[in-house]
């Protein structure tokens, strides 16, 4: 309930104007600008009489609707179009207006727990044998599509957006029930009666309820230093892992004594956009392991992370140096050739 105004100081909606002493630093949580659809309104206009609410606002207002459109492309409509399904409410009566299809992750392969080691596993190792293989960025994706790290909603149409979302395959066979999918860019104006959007326009029923889902909850923001001076910027150190890497930056902090050191350890990873930011966005959260994985000290905290989604993969390995230098050495140089082919990749 307060406004930060910068050099420690900030001011209540109460009224009341503060200032802090800082004695060590300012951690800064407000630099990636997390915004999801209940806090601005629909940014497109929504005429008089258009019911258009924010996802928060389902269970409240879904009764009495005949019709039910979900307006964005991301993993905030996917949870909305599953809790309209789960809900009894019928396939046919869901519009869902795409913008961009998007790259998803199978949730099979990036599962963390023990009970799922076995399939991290076979999907890291995979996505590295895919990456190897690929002889162009088409090939690549086609690749990860084949081997399970990656899925889309319709295989006919190829995907222009990586955004990190996941997906269970029983989610995506009930979310692929829904067959009223509109690709005619983003929502411009919702009248009643009518949707205008950037490649043209449908018609609409009144009775429809409008669920906007199209805040940008992982906005994409160039990478800054996360030690600088006076302040702690949170970003994230693996791909749109922010609570992961907040814990991360905490304990670097608290941990080492040289900020050269500890920024060493906590290279950015810029949210993805497009398909293609895949690969940069893979390319720095390898780095980020590599140097991780020389670091004995930060791998043991690691390990015992529970926010880590790796620690089971490492975590039997490090009660046993011989063993552990040698399987981290051959990690590393998969990491390495991999990055190498990705940067080719990237460049060609």
């Amino acid at each position: 309930m307060a406004e930060y105004l910068g050099e420690g100081r900030f001011h209540t909606l109460a009224g009341g104007d503060y200032a802090v002493d800082v004695r060590r630093r300012i951690v800064d949580a407000t630099y990636l600008k997390t915004v999801v659809p209940s806090m601005r309104p629909p940014p497109y206009h929504v005429g008089d009489g258009v019911d258009c609410i924010a996802p928060n606002d389902l269970p409240a207002s879904a009764a009495g609707h005949q019709r039910f459109v979900i307006v964005g492309a991301g993993k905030t409509d996917i949870d909305a179009c599953l809790w309209l399904l789960r809900n009894g409410i019928q396939p046919q009566r869901l519009t869902w207006i795409m913008p961009r299809d998007a790259w998803l992750m199978d949730r099979a392969s990036v599962q963390p727990g023990p009970q799922f080691l076995e399939q991290f596993q076979a999907g890291f190792v995979t996505r590295l044998t895919a990456i190897e293989a690929a002889t162009g960025i088409e090939d690549l994706f086609e690749r990860l599509e084949a081997c399970g790290n990656l899925l889309r909603l319709d295989s006919s149409v190829r995907p222009s957006m990586y955004r990190c979302a996941t997906v269970s395959r029983a989610e995506l066979q009930q979310l692929q029930r829904i067959g009223d999918i509109v690709r005619m860019g983003r929502v411009e104006r919702i009248d009643p009666g009518k949707i205008v959007l950037a490649d043209g326009a449908i018609l609409a029923d009144d009775s429809t309820l409008y669920i906007d889902c199209s805040a940008d909850g992982l906005q994409r923001r160039s990478a800054t230093t996360v030690f600088d001076g006076g302040r702690i910027t949170l970003q994230s150190l693996r791909g749109c892992q922010q609570v992961f890497s907040a814990a991360l930056i905490a304990h670097v902090e608290a941990t080492y004594h040289d900020d050269a050191k500890r920024n060493d350890l906590c290279a950015p990873v810029p949210h993805p956009n497009t398909d293609t930011d895949w690969l940069p966005t893979t390319m720095a959260e390898q780095r980020n392991q590599i140097r991780w994985l020389d670091d004995t000290d930060l791998m043991e905290w690691l390990c015992a992370a529970r926010l880590d989604l790796m620690r089971h993969m490492y975590a039997p390995l490090m009660d046993k140096p011989k063993v552990r230098d040698k399987v981290f050495g051959l990690i590393k140089a998969g990491l390495e050739s991999s990055n190498q082919k990705l940067d080719a990749l990237r460049l060609s």
